[in-house]
């Protein structure tokens, strides 16, 4: 019988916590890696009997990789704090780390809720992401904040249960996330890209296309006003990144 642990990075996560370490109490151990939480995080952990760990912000990628250094057991499932994992999901995952069989790696298709109702279109479903793989295979790699897993061997499975997701309950939280989050792409874009010139004509371009990849392409006009702010929203947070990048370079040239 294969043993799982399921690991999670917090930060001022008091009310999505509780739901998500309910649907996880069923985990071989649930690792918590906090980054200093001056609200309840790391208390409502602990009375949920987690390991908690306390970890200075090193970024999306690299803290999430120390909660999976610090798990003990031989699968990794790792999850968000505004994730659930529904009981048909938890028991998919239990035959799938019972099977000496199975393979490295298994995405997870996600019901992402925006504003308080599901999203079927715009690139919201299915939204696959990796999230339970072997620790001696995986480790996370990606952009921030877009972190995602990376496998020394490319054997992974699809699973059809997916995850709850639920993202951003107000439009005022959706605006603080993707400032913030554009903030982190922009300091990673100028490590990676540094010399990239940005113009008035690609951040344009860089709102526009994105607005018309989400809205008509992938119909996130079928999801109604929620689908078209979610389409602005995805496009100004593109253009805006770009806008970051363009002010940290010129921060760089004076």
């Amino acid at each position: 019988m294969g043993k799982v642990s399921a690991t999670l990075i917090t930060l001022n996560e008091e009310a999505n916590l509780p739901a998500c370490l309910d649907s996880l109490k069923w985990a071989d151990e649930i690792v918590v890696v906090d980054a200093g939480s001056d609200d309840r995080t790391q208390a409502i952990a602990r009375d949920f009997g987690c390991r908690v760990l306390v970890n200075p912000w090193p970024g999306h990628r690299e803290q999430k990789n120390v909660a999976v250094e610090n798990a003990v057991h031989e699968w990794i499932l790792s999850v968000d704090a505004d994730e659930r994992l529904p009981p048909e999901a938890q028991r998919e995952v239990c035959r799938i780390i019972s099977d000496p069989n199975s393979l490295d790696g298994y995405s997870f298709p996600r019901h992402n809720y925006f504003l308080g109702k599901q999203m079927r279109h715009g690139g919201w479903y299915p939204d696959r992401v990796l999230r339970l793989f072997r620790k001696a295979k995986g480790r996370f790699g990606g952009i921030n904040p877009h972190d995602k897993v990376i496998l020394s061997e490319e054997r992974v499975g699809e699973l059809q249960v997916p995850m709850i997701h639920l993202t951003y309950p107000s439009f005022g939280q959706y605006l603080l996330k993707q400032d913030s989050y554009s903030r982190i792409g922009a300091e990673e874009l100028l490590k990676r890209k540094g010399s990239r010139r940005i113009t008035s004509f690609s951040l344009a371009s860089k709102f526009l296309g994105k607005f018309l990849e989400t809205y008509l392409f992938k119909r996130g006009c079928l999801d109604g006003t929620r689908g078209l702010i979610a389409s602005l929203g995805g496009a100004y947070f593109a253009s805006l990144r770009l806008a970051k990048l363009w002010e940290l370079q010129q921060q760089e040239r004076r």
